[in-house]
């Protein structure tokens, strides 16, 4: 039999401690506990983060991990629309300019950045009326812009600013609807309709290039749907269906978190990579219709949501890290 050194053309070192400096698929032999040891990825995990300065549920993000806005969403307690928007820097939230339409059932992604975002479509709890109303951030405050041809609830959204956007499915205003709609900064237009009607669905990517994941038809679903800039293509099923999840990333390089059957909570966490899904680290609570973070997969953020374990105080945050850098002993059994 070939050893270690025959195959990759060095020897395995020898440590009394860890070396100072290690990297991804490094191997050595650790003499005072007389293992060998090795540098390895893991499948991802979540953390807990700082608390928002006012629960939500139902409401809406953008940006990164570290840069993050939470905004709109139900009140706790479910006792009004919520106009607050807070920025994260990481640890902690801070309450920044309100939105100027309060409103519920967003997207279950996001839609830009921390200086640039989006909210479109919603819910006006009381009179229980769907949205077209838009509104615009400029990392300051918020402005209303062009409304969105088809008022809404519940879709997903994908996009990187607040220039380019995209808009689709969602509840319009007695059943789920396939409409897309792509803004380019003024206005709106009607693009290719999804294949599956689904609302509360989760959504990552750019205005051309996105995910449509999960949804209610009403029943949880798994289909997930590529959008190329043109039109959309079912590929790849998320592993366990479910509506009201959130997501974050890219096309190729996406997240899909919480949700779960209708009206229930959940934990799983997908990563997508391009072809297919791969359960990793669950959220530490069930929960669904969260606020995240929409542009990175590897460091994700997810905020607010309905949760089973503080149904009245949703204002948990929990940010995700993939892949997980750790040091682990080797089976020479």
């Amino acid at each position: 039999m070939a050893d270690y050194k025959t195959i990759h053309g060095i020897s395995i070192r020898d440590y009394t401690t860890d070396p100072d400096t290690l990297i991804t698929g490094q191997v050595w032999f650790d003499k005072t506990n007389k293992v060998l040891q090795f540098q390895a990825t893991g499948a991802g995990a979540w953390a807990t983060g700082g608390n928002l300065n006012t629960g939500g549920r139902y409401g809406s993000g953008a940006g990164i991990q570290t840069a993050a806005l939470y905004f709109g969403g139900l009140r706790q307690s479910l006792s009004g629309d919520r106009v607050e928007t807070e920025s994260y820097n990481g640890s902690s939230w801070t309450e920044v300019n309100d939105m100027n339409t309060g409103r519920s059932m967003y997207a279950g992604g996001g839609s830009g950045s921390y200086t640039a975002a989006l909210a479109a479509t919603g819910l006006q709890n009381g009179p229980d009326s769907n949205l077209d109303v838009v509104e615009s951030w400029n990392g300051t405050s918020w402005t209303e812009v062009g409304d969105l041809n088809t008022a809404r609830r519940g879709s997903g959204a994908s996009g990187l600013a607040n220039t380019a956007n995209l808009i689709y499915g969602g509840f319009d205003p007695s059943a789920r609807t396939t409409i897309t709609e792509l803004w380019n900064g003024s206005g709106w237009t009607e693009v290719n309709d999804m294949n599956t009607a689904r609302d509360v669905l989760a959504g990552q990517g750019s205005s051309t290039a996105a995910l449509g994941t999960g949804g209610g038809t009403p029943t949880a679903q798994a289909v997930n749907e590529s959008w190329n800039g043109t039109s959309w293509t079912e590929v790849g099923d998320i592993n366990t269906a479910r509506t009201a999840l959130s997501g974050s990333g890219t096309s190729t390089e996406g997240l899909v978190f919480g949700g779960g059957p209708r009206s229930s909570n959940g934990a799983l966490t997908e990563s997508w990579n391009g072809t297919a899904w791969s359960e990793v680290g669950d959220l530490s609570a069930k929960r669904n219709h969260m606020g995240s973070s929409s542009l990175s997969a590897t460091a994700a953020l997810a905020a607010g949501g309905d949760a089973d374990s503080a149904p009245t105080s949703p204002a948990a945050t929990e940010e995700f890290t993939d892949p997980i850098i750790s040091t682990k002993t080797a089976d020479t059994d």
